[in-house]
Parts: structure tokens; sequence; C-alpha cells
């Protein structure tokens, strides 16, 4: 592709995954959010939870002169602590609910113009009445975020792999979509291309039917071909791991069928961000620079 990649995304990456030290809201956040901010490759960061008010305060005021924008991934407030949106019982998804709202305060300080989240396990079963549960929290996310006048998004994630959760296959992301956006028209969806896999859907499958609903992407890896193999399940692991799924080619793939469908527009860039985590002994710097050259030459392969 000759054109700038930037015309058609705002290259992010998932801070916390990278550093996944700081994943519980812990550890060296601003010794490692720095070191995005200084890179210009980076258009976007997307942060998690921040226990220490101080630290905050500092992490917004490093974020805010760094010119990048900032997007409040609220996925490790359930997946540290268990919570589920879509819990059968009512006090059990309460909980959920409101540390999500709780996201919403920390989005709004370091300057994210919203959260994303996802749903939780469940049963087959009682998967309708998951559902409906799911509805109930995400209605209550879309008015508070109605009335800060902050969005709301749902990524999709494997259904039965891993995380194991509610949405999952793609049939099911359209009518909860279709649903939520009948009632509130800040909510959306995003879609990452190492879970595509996952949920053992093609990229025609994955994408085009909700195509108008995906407002946010995450890039990655995965393996799935044996779970004896190490990185098995939805570990982020890093492009061309051994025996895994998505390298350059794959990248180039998605990236050319999101420029296709137009998910992905010349001049409405939005955040195409990085998930990936280091594996044993990797080392997060390596994985960024890795990451970053997969990408560059995935979008000089691109023909259009």
């Amino acid at each position: 592709m000759d054109k700038s990649m930037k015309k058609f995304m705002n290259v992010g990456i998932v801070y916390f995954m990278a550093y996944p030290e700081t994943i519980r809201g812990e550890g060296p956040i601003l010794e490692t959010m720095k070191k995005i901010a200084v890179d210009d490759y980076f258009d976007a960061i997307e942060v998690g939870q921040i226990k220490d008010p101080v630290i905050r305060s500092k992490a917004a005021t490093l974020l805010a002169g760094s010119k990048l924008q900032v997007r409040y991934g609220a996925q490790p407030r359930l997946l540290t602590t268990g919570l589920n949106p879509n819990a059968l019982e009512e006090t059990d998804r309460l909980a959920a609910e409101a540390t999500l709202l709780e996201a919403f305060e920390e989005a709004e300080e370091l300057g994210s113009p919203g959260i994303a989240f996802l749903s939780g396990k469940y049963e087959e079963v009682t998967k309708e009445d998951s559902y409906a549960q799911l509805v109930k929290t995400t209605k209550s996310l879309c008015k508070r975020g109605k009335e800060k006048g902050m969005s709301v998004i749902l990524e999709i994630f494997d259904y039965d792999i891993d995380k194991a959760a509610l949405i999952g296959p793609t049939t099911l992301a359209k009518r909860f979509a279709d649903e939520i956006t009948s009632e509130y028209d800040n909510f959306g969806l995003m879609v990452d291309l190492s879970h595509i896999p996952m949920y053992y859907e093609s990229l025609t499958q994955a994408l085009d039917p909700i195509k108008d609903y995906i407002v946010h992407l995450h890039v990655g890896n995965t393996v799935i071909k044996d779970p004896s193999l190490p990185g098995y399940g939805d570990q982020h692991i890093r492009f061309g791991f051994p025996g895994s799924e998505n390298d350059t080619a794959e990248l180039r793939e998605f990236l050319e069928h999101c420029i296709k469908v137009g998910i992905l527009q010349e001049g409405k860039p939005k955040v195409v961000s990085f998930e990936v985590k280091p594996f044993g002994d990797e080392d997060s710097d390596v994985l960024i620079a890795s990451a970053k050259r997969t990408l560059n030459r995935a979008w000089n392969e691109i023909e259009l």
C-alpha cells in the first residue's frame, strides 16, 4: 500500500497487556507508560485501572501532554476479579455493573471518551437468561455514558476455549448490537484479530455482518491448534509465535478486508491497537518493536 497507514488508522497499543505487571492497576505504571508516550509510532494508548489516585493523576498529566488518543479498557476489572456482567444472580451482576460504572470516572480523568468491556461466562442451558442480564448491564452503562457524553464498547471474545464469554459468535454480537443501539447510539463493538480463530469464523463471517457496529480494533495472535502447545488460548502471544495462527500475512489480510468492507476508511481513522503480551522471559520492549515491524510489513504488502 503506497498510502500512509495513518490515513486509515490511529495505531495504538493495549498498554496493560504489553506491560502485564501493571494489569491490576499497580506496579511501574508511570515508568512504562512513558515508554509509549515518547514513541511517536503510536497515536493511541489503551489504559486500564490505576488504583492509586496520586499515580492516576500523574498518568493523566503525562497522557494529556503526550497528545496520544486515550482509550480505557475495563476488561481487567472483570477478568482479574471474576466479576460477570451477565451473572444470573442479580447481586453478582450488580457488582460487575458497579465496577464498570466506576470505570467511567477513571476513564474521564485519564482523557478517554468511553470504556470498553467484555461479556462474562455462561451456561448453554441458561444462555438466554445470561443474555438478558448482559442487556440490563449494558443499558445501564450506556445510560451513564450518555449522561457523561461517553461511549461504551463491547469486545467480542471466544465462547468455549479460554475466556468462554457469552459474546461470543458474531451472530449473537449482531443481535446484541441491534438491540442496544435501538435505544442507545453511544454503543459499538470491538473485534480482535486474535479472537477470530477462537470462535471459528472467517474474516467475512466475523466482520461483514457487524461492520457498521465496529468502532475499534485489536490485532494480535493466538495458539489454538493443540491445548498442549505453549501459549495455547487467549494469551496474546507475539505475531509469528511457534504453532500460532497469525503473522504478517494474516495481519495483512485482516487490514485489507477491513478496508474493502469500509471498517477502515481513508481520512476517517479508527484506533487499531496491538494486543500482545510477553511470553515466558520475553521482553516487553522487544515485543512492541516486533509488533511494529509486523504491521509495517503487513501494510506494505496490502494491494487494493
